[in-house]
């Protein structure tokens, strides 16, 4: 079975490197061949002649894009098996299961309308979030929050955010709803991958609350998990993004545009979910 794991990942890295050098030479002859048809070709002609080489390049670096992300869930996967304790005890039936959920959520995203207008909802929800405690704030510190006067203030920019975030998140929790979300998306990984109901609990919880939150979800239960549910609840914190947190991401990485906004808030919370699996 290693054996076998390090021939694989041996012949993901070979791929990469080739493709990365196949990337690279077709850019640099692509940029010769394009200098030298400005040299001779007409200015009209040109366009025509770029285009196919766009396209070409897009290809390839898409492509080669696709080869690093399974070089690095294979590394990754290697790694989590060369420091098992039990490595007898690995599940290869869970592992596959999370992987293949995790690239249905991908493509359904890219795919779906239906799942994609789901991500943007709740990626909506963030930005407005944002620009509310953004309105908060101005009304509390004025003409500091002005950024082209003082420049970027981590104090006044973020921290207000982080602490609305929060503070809606716990009215949510008093209300019940929060609970309600998180159970539910807990019934669905305890159906796909099997997992017990307290670290699927956990696991859900991440994606919302955050790591110091999520595990008071199932504080009866601590006590008596094994070392390798605990080690799912630790990791699935790291993994994720707290709602908080994520909110301040979007508005450090997009500053005012609310389209950029949009955009930022969408792919964080896909990422965020889909390392839930």
């Amino acid at each position: 079975m290693q054996k076998k794991i390090f021939i694989l990942f041996s012949i993901l890295f070979c791929v990469v490197l080739i493709s990365n050098a196949q990337t690279e030479s077709r850019e640099s002859i692509d940029t010769l061949a394009s200098s030298i048809s400005d040299s001779i070709v007409q200015p009209q002609s040109t366009s025509a002649v770029s285009t196919p080489v766009i396209h070409k390049q897009e290809q390839s670096s898409r492509f080669s894009l696709i080869l690093r992300g399974l070089l690095g869930m294979s590394v990754l996967l290697l790694l989590a098996f060369a420091f098992s304790v039990n490595r007898k005890a690995v599940s290869l039936r869970i592992v596959t299961v999370g992987l293949l959920v995790q690239i249905s959520l991908a493509l359904s995203v890219w795919y779906v309308s239906v799942v994609k207008d789901i991500i943007s909802f709740i990626g909506n929800l963030f930005v407005l979030v944002l620009d509310s405690s953004a309105k908060g704030a101005e009304f509390l510190f004025g003409d500091l929050m002005n950024t082209e006067t003082y420049g970027f203030i981590f104090a006044f920019e973020v921290l207000p955010t982080i602490i609305f975030f929060s503070s809606l998140m716990s009215l949510l929790f008093y209300l019940g709803i929060v609970q309600k979300i998180v159970y539910g998306a807990a019934w669905l990984l305890k159906k796909a991958l099997g997992m017990s109901g307290p670290e699927s609990l956990a696991v859900a919880g991440n994606v919302f609350l955050g790591q110091t939150e999520s595990p008071l979800l199932i504080k009866a239960y601590l006590p008596k998990l094994t070392g390798s549910e605990i080690f799912v609840v630790m990791t699935s914190g790291m993994a994720t993004i707290a709602g908080g947190v994520l909110a301040a991401y979007v508005g450090m990485l997009a500053g005012d545009d609310p389209l950029a906004k949009e955009e930022f808030a969408r792919h964080l919370v896909t990422a965020s979910l889909m390392a839930a699996p």
